[in-house]
This record gives C-alpha cells, structure tokens and sequence, in this order.
C-alpha cells in the first residue's frame, strides 16, 4: 500500500494548484502594498510620500482622504509604476547573492468629482477612487506564500490589487474632512476530487469564492491661517497640519480540500486546509506639516506603523507554521517611527520640480525565523520629479498635467541567520542588502 503522506502532498498540490490557476499568475507576495512601499502616484514617489498628505490628487484617498477638498474641480488620472529590485543575500549555499530581481509593474486609475450639485445645500462633497493592479493590469490578485531556505523578502514582491475609495468635505474654516475605504479580498476555496492510486482524478469540483474586506482610513487637513486669522495676515498664514489613521487591513487565500482514494482513502477522503496571509498593512498614524509661500512649498511627516499586530496574524497561517514553533522562536515585529522630508519649487507656471527623503527602519524584530526565513532592512529612501502642465489644449476645458517621479531605496546590510526545513543542515549565515529603483508617470485631466 502507498503511504497516505504520498497523497497528502498530491492532494495539497492539487489543491494549491488549482486556485493558483483560477486565482492569478504565481508571484512573490509581499507583506506590504504600492502605497507603503513606494508612492501611489508620481508626486508621492518623488517626495518619499513625505507631502502625500497635502496633495490634491487621487492617491488622497489612501494618504489623507480629507486632502480631496484641497481643489475644487473633477479630475481623471491614469498612471504606471515599474519597480526594479535587486535583493541580496551574501548565503554561501546558493547560487548567487541576488534572491529576488523580479520587477513590480502597475497600472493606476483614480477619479475625483464633486457630489454636492446632487444635493439642495450649497456644500462641496468630494468622492475619489483610485486601483491598481500588478503586471500593468494582467495579475489581480497575485500572491505566492511559501518557506524558503535561502531567504525571502519582507516587504517587496508583487503586490495585491490595490483598490480605495474615499469621500471629503470642508466644515469650517480651513478644516476639512475625508473617510476612506482600503478594500482587500480574502479568498477562499474548495476542492473535492476522487484520486486513482497512480494519481489520475475524476469527478474534480472547485469551487472559488472571493470576500472584500473593508478597512477605514480617516484623514483631516486644517489650514492654520484661514482657521484662526481668516481676515487678516498673521505668522499662521501659509502653515497647514494634517492628521491620518488607518487601520490595518490584509489579504489571506484558505483553501479546503478533500481527496477520495479508490481502495485506499473512503468517503468522506482526505481533508486537508491551507489558510495563509498574502498581504499586511499595519495600523498607522500619521501627522504632516507643510509651509507654503509664493510658488514653493516645505514640509514633512511622521508615521508610527504598528508592525507588531503582523505576529499575531502569522499564528493562523498554515503555510508559514509559527503556531508549531516555541513561543520564544517565533518570528517577531517592532512597531516603528518614520520621518519624511520633502519640498517642491515651481520652475514657471508649466514646469514643477519636487524632491523628498525618508528613513525607514525595519519591522522586523527577530534575524533567525524557522519555516519563513524572512530578510528585510532599514533603508533610505530619496526621490525626485517633476511635472509638467500643458494649457494650450484647444479642446479641453481644462490644461493637461503631465507628472514623472524617480525614486531610490538602499536597503543597508543586515545580518541574519537562515534555518533549513526540517533542520537537516547547520544553520548559516547570512548578510542582507539591496537596491530598488522606481519610477511612476502619470496623466491628469481635469473637468
């Protein structure tokens, strides 16, 4: 007779494979998304998402929903991100120290319009939405949650769909106010099979079902000058403040199967249940301050992402098995503080240029982690853009914008320590690094 573990494999690759299919290409998956790891569109590439919360564009609707409200008029944007990554690990026992130089490609559309004419009072309501999608739209949900013995990244790989949608009004003042949604699916499947002892299967059924999950971003902006001396000029006149909130949210793949075995496994079959995490976005709180004076503008932010709800989550997950290992190996995350610097200066009235800095630490607390093998560093983050704006349209109401933003991150060395499978080579050890390249363009309309 056959071993069952031969079936259980066969089964759970079956399994796996199926939804794999059904669901997307297999991709590296990535614990973060565009909009933490690089900038949704090109201005919050270009500023290291250090003004993302004073701009008036779509991506508002993740960094600062309240920020909608900052122009007046409906805007359509479309726009692309392509992501080059060379992620290292010094591993003595692979091939090679690059583990991953997979790009991350999107495609991006948002729209804002204003609501209030749909209403009798006289009060602007602003809705926004923005979506991105992998691989320049052919990858929707694309994910791939394994072990690895040579070393994985934390927070770069392909990223999930990535979809907002959010509202803003003014209430008084120069305050203003935005809620958002960050929806994320978590996918679910199941699949009953009878199996042939040399593995051939008949009467297959899969079932795949896909849940959105709502999570909230709250955003205000207030403008200091037109809040407190609204009639006259004081020092206050060119500051605005802003404050920001969002809950955490993730994207988790369960798959149940059950294998019938002819002469070997009766009905009801082999059971088997695979639940893993595809993505995680910690809670955030954010504030950002910003000086605008006459054509030119100076401000930064501070985030506190509270990374260490991410060890609670990876206790369910099948796949990475840390509900298996001692309390005292499991993996670990430290919540973490991030400032951002950046400026933008208005060559003319057509040509922008806008640069930014940042700081990130890493979360990730633990540099031995059995069964997942996670790398990830601290890194600095420095970009730099421009845009450019055409008025002389002819047809459209409105000028056209052009915008391109670059971005570089260096991951700095870190060392860490690579746990084999089942602990049947030595541990080794390892230094990991690495250089990221972004850039992001995108055409705005107005209306």
């Amino acid at each position: 007779m056959v071993p069952t573990s031969r079936f259980s494999v066969r089964a759970l690759s079956l399994a796996v494979a199926a939804v794999s299919t059904t669901l997307s290409m297999s991709a590296s998956a990535s614990m973060g998304n565009i909009g933490t790891t690089y900038g949704v569109m090109p201005i919050d590439v270009a500023t290291a998402q250090s003004l993302s919360m004073f701009n008036d564009q779509v991506s508002a609707t993740y960094y600062n929903p309240a920020a909608l409200t900052r122009d007046e008029r409906g805007e359509l944007t479309s726009g692309i991100l392509h992501a080059e990554q060379e992620l290292r690990s010094a591993n003595p026992n692979a091939n090679g120290d690059v583990v991953s130089s997979s790009p991350s490609q999107h495609v991006l559309v948002g729209m804002k319009t204003n609501l209030g004419s749909l209403t009798r009072f006289d009060h602007p309501l602003y809705l926004g939405f923005i979506a991105g999608v992998e691989k320049y739209g052919k990858e929707m949900l694309a994910f791939d949650s394994q072990t690895s013995s040579n070393g994985q990244f934390l927070q770069y790989g392909k990223e999930p769909l990535f979809l907002n949608l959010g509202a803003a009004t003014p209430i008084w003042r120069g305050i203003s106010v935005g809620v958002s949604a960050r929806i994320t699916l978590e996918a679910t499947a199941n699949l009953q099979a009878v199996s042939t002892l040399g593995g051939e299967t008949s009467r297959e059924r899969l079932a795949v079902n896909a849940e959105p999950q709502i999570k909230t971003i709250f955003g205000t902006t207030i403008d200091l000058g037109s809040t407190f001396c609204p009639e006259s000029n004081c020092f206050l006149q060119g500051w605005e403040t802003a404050f920001t909130y969002r809950t955490k949210s993730s994207a988790s793949t369960t798959v149940d199967s059950s294998i019938i075995v002819t002469q070997t496994i009766p009905d009801p079959g082999l059971s088997l249940a695979v639940s893993t995490i595809d993505s995680f976005q910690p809670e955030t709180f954010g504030f950002g301050a910003q000086y605008k004076g006459d054509g030119w503008r100076i401000g930064g932010s501070v985030e506190q992402q509270n990374w260490s709800e991410l060890s609670d989550e990876f206790k369910g997950d099948t796949i990475k098995n840390q509900s298996t290992i001692p309390a005292s190996s499991r993996i670990q995350f430290d919540d973490t503080i991030i400032p951002r610097l950046g400026a933008e200066y208005d060559l003319n009235k057509n040509f922008s240029l806008r640069g930014g800095v940042a700081y990130e630490e890493s979360p990730l607390k633990t540099t031995r982690n059995p069964e997942i093998n996670y790398l990830d560093t601290d890194k600095i983050v420095v970009g730099l853009g421009i845009s450019a704006t055409y008025d002389r349209t002819r047809i459209l109401a409105f000028p056209v914008r052009f915008d391109l933003g670059y971005q570089y991150q260096k991951l700095q060395e870190r060392d860490f320590t690579l746990v084999d499978y089942d602990n049947s080579t030595p541990d080794v050890q390892t230094k990991a690094d690495g250089d990221i390249h972004v850039i992001s363009g995108s055409v705005t309309l107005k209306f």
